[in-house]
């Protein structure tokens, strides 16, 4: 198989599961960090004709972090097209067992296993004696947040928080700041992507109220990470509770 991904978190599955299947990635898969392949541009503006010269077998895409227009200028192309849809954590385990099935993949590896057994129980915070309340960041100038029907949301609703805009209209809605002030969660999660959020750029825009810096890898990634992503950012929200 020779195979072209274009969503960093299959380009890592991908690797770690069947070395040497990916020819190509976009500028945006880092991990694993020594992957040798050829970039072709990033998830929003593939390079088209760079792709089509790689002659792959399959292209693996996300219908939310990949555009339709590129896509379907690929199988216009004559190129196989494998879309994910994944909006919570078991439809990411199903997802992920798909592509790896399509990539040439003789059975589960055991990174899946371990990363389903991780989230069978995932652990429950300390202390915790109600669900938690949030606000989910992940874009500033404008402030868009985390709304409804998320994948990173349910990670999120599985360890114990409750965002305040799960039930919004929207999935990514822009709410003003002074709204997401006034809304007082007990803490606001800021991932370091899409948005990189830092300790210098993002907690001073709520003073007052507890931040949990957190990996946007194990929040919003599908693929080994979420083997020990209840563990980390189980430890980022008890550490901004204190």
């Amino acid at each position: 198989m020779r195979v072209v991904s274009l969503v960093p978190s299959l380009t890592e599955a991908v690797a770690a599961t069947l070395p040497g299947v990916l020819v190509g990635a976009t500028r945006w898969c880092v991990r694993p960090a020594d992957l040798d392949v050829v970039r072709v541009g990033g998830t929003k503006n593939p390079d088209v004709d760079r792709i089509v010269s790689l002659a792959p077998d399959l292209v693996i895409a996300n219908e939310e972090e990949n555009r339709a227009p590129d896509l379907d200028a690929l199988r216009a192309a004559g190129l196989e097209v494998l879309v994910t849809e994944v909006r919570d954590v078991p439809q990411g385990f199903r997802e992920l067992a798909r592509v790896l099935a399509a990539c040439g993949a003789a059975g589960r590896p055991r990174w899946l296993d371990e990363a389903e057994s991780a989230w069978s129980a995932p652990p429950v915070r300390e202390g915790a004696e109600r669900r938690t309340t949030a606000i989910v960041p992940v874009w500033r100038r404008p402030w868009m947040v985390l709304g409804r029907d998320t994948f990173a949301g349910d990670v999120l609703a599985r360890l114990g928080v409750e965002q305040l805009y799960a039930h919004h209209a929207e999935r990514y809605p822009r709410i003003p700041l002074q709204e997401l002030r006034a809304a007082a969660p007990d803490v606001v999660v800021l991932p370091d992507e899409p948005y990189r959020f830092t300790a210098g750029d993002g907690p001073e825009a709520f003073p007052g109220l507890p931040c949990a810096l957190v990996s946007g890898r194990h929040l919003t990634w599908y693929g080994p990470s979420l083997a020990e992503a209840p563990r980390v950012l189980t430890r980022a929200l008890r550490a901004a509770s204190r």
